[in-house]
């Protein structure tokens, strides 16, 4: 089974087995970049050391039996060019780990938002939106920031920690070991540090992004929380999702604050001066190596201080990006099947004892609903078929078995004697278009709309389009006509105006196929006929199944299917089903 039911191409295969992994894989083509941030991170902390070395000696300079103003002058010296190297490094250390960040996060987000487009509707159906555009926008930028300042400034503190230890025996061999305990007491802290990390982080990004699909929720439905004056029950559920996220941040913060490295850096730097001043009374070391010794020491203020907020955004770098990998690894229902069945479509359209079940509720803990039940029926190239029922009796998931949103649970339907799960899916989907009674409109161009099955498509085919489904006349009353944008989702437009976009839209991509799933609901008495004569235009020589319950659609159909709670009640012509089936009676006798 296939993550994704259509595979966007990328410019590597990231790994997807764990966080790390798929993080590394994403980044290790940029190692140049690594290069770089890691050849500053050394140069950085080697430099750094270079500070107490270079007071050390300028100490002994002064303080010895006869001042050494060379001596001084050359470790001053020394010590303004080694910090005007290190300063040079640290700019391309962290102009590349921002630059590594950055790339990242947009390779990450290119390669999420494929799969996401990728997956089949059933995913769709599983996950709140709100919840999915949080981990594509929140739980994305979370990994630049892992990469900079989080997992830049790791790097850097890892490599302070191991100079005092490579620099301090140069003055006298056991002055080496301070700076070994406090290492080994710093990982171990850190290793635990982490350990409480990873829940507490986890919880915070779901929180965040249970908070922003509620918000989403109540936002996308606007009219109907207004419309039933639910405006303060929606803001105390947002009040509690937002306390929720408050309290869990609270809860990392808890964990942030019993860092135990800083009371090891108090107690190693007492340990460490009084070893040294030891050494001084015992006349085994200089003043200038206490000096540097103790200014060794001093470097580990840095990966403590830094690691206090660079391990957190490492973590939560990682919970978002387990997150995100959630969404890449699910699993897709419909496959995309590159190599399969790729011919022009005659338009046969066979189903034979079909069944199928919705899945419903948490992905995890998904529940089916019966949607369809042994359902038969053969349509011939060039028919057109009526599909009539009352609502909640499976019309529309024929519609959506035919172009695979989603495939049969038994049974199997097949397009010109193909199974339609042997079709290349691209090649399926291109050649039938599906006009549903709830339009979706692109915030574009009403051009940019008519055109989205088709891009490359002339003005000409467009407006040609919109003429054949009598849009052109209305589209063309707005000031800048195709040029007009419509609002979100179309809502600027009138249910009918939505409908005969969409009809233009499907009549542009000249499919073999047409299905129109109550696609006519909102168009008016008088429109209905110059949009009946469109549709029978339309129709010719092509295959067509209608979804309606009006009867001067129904009548001309070739042949008549009525479902009643998934299973076919009858089927026929419209004068042998008003003369046989008490349930095609009962229809219209509700009209």
């Amino acid at each position: 089974m296939t993550s994704s039911e259509f595979s966007v191409v990328q410019p590597w295969r990231s790994n997807t087995k764990n966080a790390g992994r798929w993080i590394f894989s994403n980044v290790r083509h940029y190692w140049p970049i690594i290069a770089v941030i890691l050849a500053g991170a050394i140069g950085n902390a080697g430099l750094a050391a270079a500070i107490p070395i270079f007071t050390g000696a300028a100490f002994d300079a002064v303080t010895g039996a006869t001042p050494d103003l060379r001596a001084l002058a050359v470790a001053c010296v020394a010590l303004v060019l080694s910090q005007g190297v290190r300063s040079t490094l640290q700019l391309g250390r962290n102009f590349g780990s921002e630059v590594l960040g950055q790339r990242l996060e947009r390779d990450s987000r290119r390669e999420l938002y494929g799969e996401l487009l990728g997956k089949s509707m059933g995913f769709h159906d599983m996950h709140a939106t709100g919840d999915v555009m949080a981990r594509a926008t929140n739980d994305v930028r979370e990994l630049a920031l892992m990469m900079a300042p989080g997992l830049n400034l790791v790097i850097g503190s890892a490599i302070f920690l191991v100079m005092p230890i490579l620099v301090a025996p140069r003055y006298h061999p056991t002055l080496v070991i301070v700076p070994v305990l406090f290492a080994a007491g710093y990982a171990l802290s850190m290793w635990h540090y982490l350990r409480s990390l990873r829940p507490v982080t986890a919880a915070v990004r779901h929180a965040f992004g249970e908070m922003n699909a509620r918000l989403t929720e109540a936002v996308e439905g606007v009219e109907t929380v207004k419309g039933a004056a639910q405006e303060e029950r929606e803001v105390a559920i947002f009040e509690h999702n937002a306390r929720r996220v408050r309290d869990a941040i609270v809860a990392q913060a808890r964990v942030e604050a019993r860092f135990l490295p800083l009371l090891l850096l108090a107690v190693a730097t007492g340990v460490a001066f009084g070893q040294a001043l030891y050494l001084y009374n015992a006349g085994v070391i200089t003043i200038g190596a206490v000096a540097a010794y103790i200014g060794l020491i001093s470097l580990f203020d840095f990966p403590v201080f830094t690691s206090l907020f660079a391990y957190s955004q490492v973590a939560s770098g990682l919970s978002s990006a387990r997150r995100i990998l959630e969404l890449i690894r699910a699993h897709a229902v419909v496959d995309q099947n590159t190599a399969g069945h790729a011919a022009p479509m005659r338009g046969g359209v066979r189903f034979d004892h079909v069944s199928f079940r919705y899945a419903l509720g948490d992905p995890d803990e998904a529940t089916t609903q019966n949607a369809l039940d042994e359902v038969s029926f053969t349509l011939e190239p060039g028919q057109t078929l009526a599909l009539v029922g009352q609502t909640g009796a499976g019309k529309s998931s024929v519609a959506k078995l035919i172009n695979r949103i989603y495939d049969v649970d038994s049974g199997g339907i097949t397009i010109d004697g193909v199974d339609v799960r042997q079709w290349n899916l691209e090649t399926l989907r291109r050649q039938i278009s599906i006009i549903e009674q709830d339009i979706f409109l692109f915030s574009r161009s009403i051009a940019e709309n008519i055109a989205f099955g088709k891009p490359h498509a002339t003005r000409a085919e467009i407006e040609q389009a919109a003429r054949a489904a009598q849009a052109h006349d209305f589209i063309m009353s707005f000031p800048d006509e195709y040029e007009t944008v419509v609002g979100e989702r179309g809502m600027t437009l009138s249910g009918g105006q939505r409908q005969r976009i969409a009809l233009a839209r499907a009549f542009l991509t000249d499919p073999a196929i047409l299905i129109l799933d109550d696609s006519t609901s909102a168009i008016d008495s008088a429109t209905e006929d110059q949009i009946q004569q469109a549709i029978e235009r339309a129709s010719e020589g092509r295959t067509t199944i209608l979804i309606t319950h009006r009867l001067s659609q129904i009548r001309w159909a070739d042949q008549i299917v009525v479902l009643r709670k998934g299973r076919v009640a009858a089927q026929g012509a419209h004068a042998e089903l008003i003369e046989r089936s008490q349930p095609y009676r009962d229809i219209f006798a509700r009209l």
